[in-house]
């Protein structure tokens, strides 16, 4: 009995895991030190925080959920540090967590009178649990002994950047890893490689769009990618649609409610073999900006970027 467990527990579980090896994020676009450590919002004094929060594949038992606590803080014109909290949670009889807590480093240079371009560093620890409390392997001494294992997570990445163009490659985490329990692997960690690009036109006096992709690669997998096309609608509504490779179409909503705090949504709407069996993916993130230096009188538009 034992053995089968672990054994249907490894398949489910490993399906998962090279599918889906990173949490992902429809929003990606409000915390782009997820995909980019060496991301810098260029705002000195202005720190920018957040919290997001996905369910993804509604209607599924056990699908994956993912919370994120995070922070960009400059601190100078060249130097930005970002925090990032991430509990992702899959599975229903036998949860499977994982808690990422990953700190960035970003160091900007100046190339000309508009672009910059910043070099970046990830340091951080995953742990991986396995939580059968509630499950019929709770009094397993295999399970009880060997449930969880933290890891060091080391990412690099280059970012260049203008008012109103972007463009990096990264590395979130630069470390495959296995983790296995009583001898038996269960989860596969491999590295992923993230291009980003994006531009912000001005259609109209008070509207504008922005192109944007992002395109992830896990080794020894096929590439993927987002394509997404937001507009910013008199410095306060943002709309948008997005398309990720075989897997979804995105809609994406978000309201500035004031100059310092931003609301955003989105839905998946699933296209993959998922999606009979499915609702559909929610996604909504709350921001918010300390203006601890009294700096905001210089930014007469929210970035969008």
């Amino acid at each position: 009995m034992k053995l089968k467990l672990i054994f249907i527990l490894t398949v489910v579980f490993c399906s998962v895991t090279y599918a889906q090896q990173e949490p992902q994020y429809s929003q990606y676009m409000y915390n782009m030190s997820t995909v980019n450590p060496a991301y810098a919002t260029g705002q000195s004094g202005l720190i920018s925080t957040g919290l997001l929060f996905r369910k993804q594949w509604t209607g599924i038992e056990g699908s994956p959920q993912t919370a994120n606590l995070f922070a960009n803080i400059p601190l100078s014109n060249k130097i930005e540090i970002s925090a990032n909290y991430v509990n992702d949670r899959i599975g229903d009889a036998i949860p499977v967590k994982n808690d990422y807590f990953n700190v960035d480093f970003a160091y900007v240079t100046k190339i000309s009178d508009q672009a910059k371009l910043s070099y970046g560093l990830k340091t951080g620890i995953n742990n991986f649990s396995i939580d059968p409390s509630s499950s019929d392997v709770a009094s397993d001494p295999s399970f009880a002994d060997n449930t969880s294992k933290t890891q060091l997570n080391i990412g690099a990445g280059i970012y260049l950047f203008t008012h109103n163009f972007y463009a990096g490659v990264s590395s979130p985490n630069l470390l495959p890893s296995n983790v296995d329990i009583d001898g038996i692997g269960v989860a596969e960690t491999k590295t992923h490689i993230y291009g980003v690009l994006g531009y912000v036109v001005d259609i109209a006096t008070e509207v504008k769009l922005k192109p944007s992709t992002v395109i992830k690669q896990v080794i020894d997998s096929p590439i993927t990618f987002d394509f997404s096309l937001n507009s910013l609608i008199y410095d306060k509504f943002e709309l948008g649609v997005s398309y990720r490779f075989t897997d979804s179409f995105i809609a994406l909503a978000g309201f500035n409610i004031t100059q310092n705090l931003k609301i955003g949504y989105s839905y998946d709407f699933s296209v993959s073999e998922l999606s009979g069996y499915n609702d559909g993916s929610h996604e909504i993130v709350l921001l918010f900006n300390f203006d601890l230096l009294n700096f905001s009188n210089k930014y007469s538009s929210p970035r969008f970027f």
